[in-house]
């Protein structure tokens, strides 16, 4: 299906208290707002099921996730090998420091992607040292991803990192809106920070305007496995929502979204907005 330029296409994901997909929505069941109004016309609303997956795995490799990476190494290579279906999901490898390294470009083979994971070491992506999360998240969201209406496939980044920002060129909100516009998810996986530090607040956001979560690489091996569990459910089994917004102004302004539900117990995770189209 082809969508006008006066048409917004959306996916999100709805679970229950426990985690578990919920897949018997109803327009009914949800109220939705396009920069605080109701769309003006619902053209389109689905559940796409067992849907597949377009994966970015970003390690940080710099100096304050020293002690991280073995357990980031590990947690992202029991993904690759337990989650990617090699008929239909492709994945790519890329470390960060001060630049981003793609270390495995695009493929469905995960022992490939496996021995991307296992490149993975401090040192190569951090010549002047330094972490630059924003300008890797930015490039990767532009030239891996790019811009895309389409709901065949869920574009997700598993970014391994403590959120702290000291290098980037590109500030925050960039980064977050280059990722909307590009559709793509972001889940943050963290180790356990002591102190004050701006790294959980720069995740928190992260997470919550495209639509992700954040888990903890302290988690035990079961929890992680649960967290895992939760990605793939949301990558395999979303809705789709094409509207009409009330207004829609030719400007590339910023409209923020709001989907909620009436059905008890349950949460929607969809991304904060879209952009208008500039022309």
């Amino acid at each position: 299906m082809t969508v006008a330029v006066d048409e917004v296409s959306l996916t999100f994901h709805a679970s229950d208290k426990n985690g578990q997909s919920v897949d018997g929505l109803t327009l009914a069941d949800l109220t939705i707002y396009d920069n605080y109004e109701a769309p003006r016309k619902i053209l389109v609303f689905k559940l796409l099921r067992d849907q597949p997956a377009r994966a970015g795995i970003l390690l940080d490799t710099s100096e304050s996730m020293a002690g991280a990476i073995s357990r980031s190494r590990a947690v992202a290579t029991a993904y690759v090998r337990q989650y990617m279906r090699p008929r239909t999901d492709h994945a790519f490898i890329e470390d960060f420091g001060y630049v981003p390294r793609v270390i495995e470009p695009w493929t469905g083979d995960s022992r490939a992607l496996s021995f991307g994971i296992a490149e993975a070491v401090a040192g190569p992506a951090n010549p002047r040292g330094g972490t630059a999360i924003f300008d890797t998240l930015y490039s990767t969201c532009l030239y891996q991803f790019g811009k895309s209406d389409r709901p065949s496939s869920g574009n997700v980044v598993l970014l391994f990192t403590d959120g702290v920002d000291n290098s980037s060129h590109v500030d925050l909100k960039s980064a977050i809106d280059i990722c909307q516009r590009a559709n793509t998810t972001i889940y943050v996986f963290s180790p356990e920070q002591q102190g004050s530090s701006t790294g959980p607040a720069n995740a928190s956001r992260l997470t919550s305007e495209t639509g992700g979560r954040i888990f903890h690489l302290d988690e035990s091996d079961a929890d992680i496995r649960r967290d895992r569990d939760r990605i793939d459910a949301d990558v395999r089994n979303r809705y789709w929502l094409v509207h009409r917004p009330a207004e829609l102004k030719h400007d590339g302004s910023f409209h923020s979204i709001y989907v909620g539900t009436s059905r008890p117990d349950t949460m929607i995770k969809v991304c904060a907005g879209h952009y208008a189209p500039d022309r």
